[in-house]
């Protein structure tokens, strides 16, 4: 595993909070190949160098930098199948990635983990899962996203993985991704959510229908309003689980305030949208795990999406306005 260090931005501590400090430790997994675009490999330095880690402490946090997950370089592999373009590849980091998961909350930490492409999302939610699994609990899953994710090699129109990783979540394949730590589904479909979504595959509509997870789409947050549906999606996430993984892709936001994504698609999220979501999420306090992901830098402007992720989980632990 690698290991960088980054120098940190002096950030003076709040003289009193109430948020209840948590053990918490970054994982950073610079993986590329489950989609053409380039760049969101370097999310996670990104994301660094937006001062993550000082912004959290200074919330009360405690936090670790576990570093980065060693991921293959596209130029040095052949990508495979087409349907499914560097699996192999793809499922090897995710294994790694859900082992360090798994012992960081052994170890009594909350994982952050920073992609990379959504395919890391296999390897976090299978982590989170499998602890909870051995101690005969179930999880809930918070996928929020512009898309579904839900391809499987048979449906995907372009054979990118990063199309694909909740349909492995919901055991629907591709099986090597599905049955990491050999169990699956690792959510139940009723305590699955995705919220946000707006670009849908025609597949995926019936792999959707198929999986049985519950469904939000641009239009209910339009309709309804961000508080009422993340509050339903909350108690869905929640009803019979240990508490929900937190899975946040950047482009569920608006291009306008998040430039820097793998795939953006108009209509999304609005920046006080975004932090509401976040916040609620924080003030139900029970979330097991947080990632980020499809932060690109190659395409953002000054940093800005690799800062407002830095700001959206800052509000998902705890950081109010007031």
């Amino acid at each position: 595993m690698e290991t960088t260090k980054q120098d940190k931005p002096t950030v003076t501590a709040l003289p009193y909070s109430n948020i209840t400090p948590r053990k918490i430790r970054v994982i950073g997994v610079p993986l590329d190949l489950g989609q053409s675009r380039r760049g969101v490999d370097m999310g996670p330095s990104a994301v660094r160098v937006a001062g993550l880690e000082a912004r959290l402490e200074a919330l009360g946090h405690v936090v670790e930098d576990a570093g980065n997950i060693a991921v293959a370089i596209a130029e040095q592999k052949k990508e495979g199948d087409p349907h499914a373009k560097y699996l192999k590849e793809i499922t090897a980091t995710c294994t790694k990635h859900a082992e360090l998961v798994l012992k960081t909350l052994e170890a009594g930490k909350v994982p952050i983990v920073l992609g990379g492409d959504h395919s890391v999302a296999a390897g976090t939610v299978a982590g989170v899962a499998e602890f909870h699994r051995r101690q005969n609990q179930k999880i809930g899953l918070l996928w929020i996203d512009a898309h579904s994710d839900i391809n499987t090699p048979d449906s995907s129109p372009s054979g990118n993985v990063h199309g694909m990783p909740l349909a492995a979540i919901m055991g629907l394949g591709p099986p090597e991704l599905s049955n990491i730590f050999n169990f699956s589904p690792k959510v139940n479909p009723e305590n699955c959510v995705l919220v946000g979504v707006r670009d849908i595959d025609a597949i995926e509509k019936e792999n959707i229908r198929r999986a049985g997870v519950e469904v939000f789409t641009m239009r209910d947050i339009d309709e309804r309003g961000m508080r009422a549906v993340i509050e339903e999606a909350l108690r869905m996430a929640g009803r019979g689980t240990a508490g929900y993984h937190v899975s946040l892709d950047m482009d569920w936001i608006d291009p306008e305030d998040a430039p820097g994504v793998g795939t953006p698609v108009r209509g999304g999220a609005t920046y006080r949208e975004a932090h509401l979501a976040m916040e609620i999420i924080a003030d139900h306090a029970r979330m097991l795990g947080f990632e980020i992901v499809e932060v690109n830098p190659v395409i953002d402007e000054h940093n800005r999406t690799a800062d407002l992720a830095v700001e959206l989980t800052l509000s998902a632990f705890g950081k109010k306005i007031l």
